[in-house]
This record gives structure tokens, sequence and C-alpha cells, in this order.
């Protein structure tokens, strides 16, 4: 590894946030997951979620659209929707839902210096009745034309761009946002070694 490929990716891993995550359930198709993975990649989260409790397990993802982003994250994919929201609950303190309900709040409202994990549902009906019931509440992206939706990939990126705005005026880019054990398993599994 060349020094300089090495001071690469030292960089990017010491802006790795990881009080943050996305959350995808069912989303069928693996080009909006691979373009929801290129925003996470970009604003710097390391974790991302997939659960598929209604649809097949993701064999691959769209690569065109990841620019082989998947490589550099953490995936973490779960059939069982209880066992993956135990799993974010150790680490995020809170969930919240994209969801146009009468309690939502909305996208700026958010606190996203907190720890907090994201869920974004399916193209098709949203995010489940399921799901919600597991989570501490909802959000929706605040917009004025006719139709009330984005496509997920979009709705994604727009939100971990206001998460990015807050983290960075709050200074979480500034040091190392991940635990030093998970920093240096990382660090190994993107090739480096004791003697680099």
């Amino acid at each position: 590894m060349t020094p300089e490929r090495k001071q690469r990716l030292i960089s990017v891993l010491n802006k790795r946030q990881g009080n943050i995550t996305v959350v995808l359930e069912n989303v069928f198709d693996p080009h909006n997951i691979s373009a929801v993975m290129r925003t996470c990649d970009a604003v710097g989260l390391q974790d991302i979620y997939i659960l598929n409790t209604k649809i097949p397990r993701h064999k691959k993802w769209g690569a065109k659209s990841s620019s082989s982003a998947a490589k550099w994250l953490t995936v973490h994919q779960y059939e069982d929707a209880a066992l993956c929201f135990t799993e974010l609950r150790k680490k995020y303190s809170k969930i919240l839902t994209t969801h146009l309900s009468s309690d939502a709040i909305e996208l700026h409202q958010i606190d996203f210096t907190e720890s907090i994990a994201l869920v974004f549902g399916n193209e098709h009906s949203g995010v489940s009745d399921e799901i919600r019931a597991l989570a501490n509440g909802n959000f929706i992206i605040p917009q004025v034309g006719i139709i009330q939706s984005l496509n997920i990939s979009v709705a994604c990126a727009v939100t971990l761009y206001e998460a990015y705005r807050q983290k960075h005026v709050a200074g979480h880019y500034n040091k190392p946002g991940l635990p030093p054990d998970y920093y240096q398993s990382l660090l190994t599994n993107w090739g480096f070694k004791e003697s680099d």
C-alpha cells in the first residue's frame, strides 16, 4: 500500500460517524440501496442495516449506482425485525422512521448530534406499521409540491446531508467517531498490515 493510499484511507476513517445509521426496510431495487450506500459513504456513515422481512435477501447491489461504496461500509442484513431492532437499540438511543403522520416532526427539527437510526421504507408502501410500532417516532421531509414523496435514495440523501450539516457545525468530523476497537478492525478489513 502506498503512503498516499494509506493516508487517504486513514483520513476517511477518521471522519466516520458511529452514532448515526440508516435502516432500509424491504427496499426492492438494489440500485436504490446502492445509491443510499454511496450517500452513506459520502457523509461518513459506516454502518447500514438492510431489513428484508417480506422480500428475499439481496445477493448483490447495483455496482454502477454504488461506485463500490458497499466495499467500504459495514452492511448488516436481517430477516427478523425484532432482532434487528434489538441490535439497533444497543447502539442508537433514538430510532425515527420516515412517515407522513400527524405526529411526525420535520427533518430540520431532528437533533442529529445525538445517537440516531433513520428508517426508510420501500418504494411502494413506505415504512410498515410493524416497524413504525418499534420506532420512537416519525419524521418528514418538508415539501410544497403536489406529490408528497421522494424517491428513497433522494429522501435519504436529503436527510443525511442535513445530518452532515449539523454534525459538521458541532465538530463531529474533527475527531474520530468510531470506538477504537471497531476503528482498528476496519483498518485491518481495509487492507492495512502491521508493516504498512
